[in-house]
């Protein structure tokens, strides 16, 4: 039978948690396609893809980041994609999910769910910011009427609510570039998801944690709030929901989140 989803493990450089994440999206309910897209090749990619039979997919233009994320959701050849990054791990229930609820709403745009933290050996389902994000992302609560704009923005307007990670891409529905053209470090995946609210159709949100994203002071995204990079982005982003002076007070209210992408 034709498969319906891919996994595209986007890998960079040596991660030592490549593998942990390879083994979940392999471990699914539904056996979805994988494969790994990379802009940095390298024998430790080759060694782990040979262990466990996948193919890779190397990017020979890589831009920026932007572009990579688009790359690899390009290398995906099934009507839903997720780009799983490196550093995470999918619930054995992920693609299962995806896939049925894509069966209810195929005019869906993207599909995500809810996400824990992961901070060394430690799962973080219900702290300050995710309690935060599933209050903010109420609005996509009912699917009938998720692919209204107003509700999509709403859940977008106070910031970046949805976990890059955690979500699935239609591929009927999706039209890359998604993410090339920010010129961004840190936001591109709000960037992503601002430019996806004007666009006709659903954001379904499946409000179970069915992923974990990890939180550590080697990932990415720890790197550029250290290097002040994101409250210039969050700007930049508020600005597209608020008028200028509004958009600066909840930038300097957004930076204190900053601390919970801290390793205690």
């Amino acid at each position: 039978m034709k498969k319906v989803h891919t996994f595209v493990v986007l890998a960079y450089k040596e991660s030592k948690d490549l593998e942990r994440c390879i083994k979940s999206v392999l471990n699914q309910k539904y056996k979805s396609d994988v494969v790994i897209a990379t802009s940095t090749p390298n024998d430790y990619i080759k060694k782990l893809a040979k262990k466990y039979k996948l193919e890779v997919i190397v990017n020979k233009n890589h831009i920026d980041i932007g572009g990579d994320f688009d790359f690899a959701i390009s290398c995906g050849k099934t009507n839903l994609v997720t780009v799983a990054h490196q550093d995470d791990v999918y619930d054995y229930e992920y693609s299962y999910e995806m896939v049925e609820n894509y069966k209810n709403h195929k005019d869906a745009l993207i599909l995500f769910p809810s996400y824990y933290e992961i901070k060394g050996s430690e799962k973080i389902y219900n702290n300050l910011n995710s309690k935060i994000k599933r209050f903010l992302l109420r609005p996509l609560l009912n699917k009938e009427k998720s692919g209204s704009i107003k509700r999509k923005r709403r859940a977008l307007k106070y910031g970046c609510t949805i976990g890059c990670p955690s979500v699935c891409f239609n591929m009927k529905k999706v039209k890359l570039p998604v993410f090339f053209g920010s010129g961004m470090k840190c936001d591109i995946d709000w960037y992503a998801w601002e430019k996806l609210s004007k666009e006709e159709g659903k954001f379904i949100y499946i409000n179970k944690p069915l992923m974990g994203h990890t939180i550590s002071e080697e990932t990415t995204t720890t790197e550029i709030i250290n290097a002040g990079i994101r409250t210039k982005e969050d700007l930049i982003m508020f600005k597209k929901f608020w008028p200028t002076f509004i958009a600066k007070r909840i930038t300097r209210l957004y930076k204190l989140s900053e601390k919970n992408n801290k390793v205690k």
